[in-house]
């Protein structure tokens, strides 16, 4: 069987790269479509080693390598303007418009959905208010023509992967379809158990605004005996570092050994976002790590109370204030916390995909070449 494998595109290696990256390592032979592919050279080879990508008109866009989001009315168009009629099968990566790429009655799409598109559906309100006003008009247009658009387009989609129960939940909701779940892959054995802690709790996030890291550095500036360090990038980073007391570092952007030193050493990490899934908190409890958690959605999958972490139930200062007052009054065993973390691992994430594809007809004996997770 001939594969193509659409994801919506390709700027950074974030958690749905991670993805990517273990269905292109099952599947080495199939060709890789995304609506825009700017990758550095470090980046596309350890997602795809290297395999060249093949994007929509996008890409040649005056200003698209910085601003390809602006295009976001042409999205659709975009994706169903790829030339995959010559394929068999269609694996989708999908957290935008991947799923709405255009099959024939004869093709097979199989769709690994991250979320249906959260802008303009979920955090339609928000996205909208922080829209500059006199631009409000033209981007709540886009957004409802590409929600029509997206309900109107989950037909091609042959069976649906959902990354956690809320995504499943989501796809019900929104589609009128059911889903499996397989939770994303994380690299476990990058991550090793540390069970002598330090003294300081960490969070690691890009520094935008529904991460709700202010939260959590507001809720320790509440306590200024205990130190919270911050690692990560984003838009929120100067204002972050405005606000924070003595007691809490900004670090942004760091190295990958510098994060994974900083899970191994913390006494905790907490994450306050509301996340479909969350794969950051299932590499804080590789190295042994307890995560004090927001309470709802993907949470839910990756943390187990009093087990592996605590819940807060309320994104305020208040609430993240008393959990962490609820976690020192408890003992956790990094060993049982990092074994937990074992059940995300990427051998697991391939093993369920591919037995998945294999249910829905694909013949994979010729594709998954001498991968040794398998």
């Amino acid at each position: 069987m001939k594969i193509a494998i659409v994801h919506d595109w390709l700027v950074t290696n974030a958690g749905a790269e991670k993805v990517l990256k273990e269905i292109n390592e099952i599947f080495p032979d199939a060709d890789i479509f995304s609506l825009v592919d700017f990758l550095s050279t470090s980046q596309r080879e350890g997602i795809l080693g290297l395999k060249k990508v093949k994007t929509s008109f996008i890409q040649k866009l005056p200003f698209a390598s910085r601003m390809f989001r602006y295009y976001l009315p042409l999205f659709p168009k975009a994706i169903e303007s790829l030339d995959i009629g010559q394929y068999d099968v269609i694996l989708s990566s999908s957290w935008a418009v991947a799923k709405g790429v255009k099959k024939s009655k004869k093709q097979l799409h199989i769709c690994y959905c991250h979320t249906p598109i959260r802008y303009a559906w979920d955090l339609y309100d928000e996205y909208i208010s922080k829209t500059p006003w006199f631009l409000r008009p033209f981007v709540s247009f886009s957004l409802k023509r590409i929600r029509s658009w997206d309900v109107k387009t989950h037909s091609r989609v042959d069976y649906f992967i959902a990354n956690s129960n809320v995504v499943k939940d989501r796809i019900q909701r929104i589609y009128g379809r059911e889903s499996t779940v397989i939770f994303p892959p994380a690299d476990i054995h990058k991550f090793v158990e540390q069970r002598d802690k330090k003294e300081f709790y960490l969070t690691v996030s890009r520094l935008v605004s529904y991460k709700k890291i202010d939260l959590i550095v507001k809720a320790f500036n509440g306590t200024p005996h205990k130190k919270l360090v911050v690692i990560g990038g984003g838009d929120d980073y100067k204002y972050l570092k405005s606000i924070a007391n003595s007691n809490v570092s900004i670090l942004g952007a760091v190295s990958d050994e510098l994060v994974i030193k900083h899970m191994q050493d913390a006494k905790a990490f907490v994450f306050a976002a509301e996340e479909d899934f969350g794969i950051v908190s299932i590499e804080a409890q590789a190295c042994g790590t307890p995560v004090i958690a927001y309470g709802k959605a993907g949470s839910l999958d990756t943390v187990q109370d009093q087990i592996s972490g605590v819940f807060f139930y309320q994104q305020t200062e208040e609430s993240i204030k008393d959990s962490i007052s609820k976690f020192e009054t408890l003992t956790f065993d990094s060993g049982i916390i990092r074994n937990h973390a074992i059940g995300f691992s990427n051998q697991r994430f391939q093993l369920e995909y591919l037995e998945f594809v294999k249910e829905c007809g694909v013949s994979v004996e010729k594709n998954t070449g001498n991968n040794k997770n398998i």
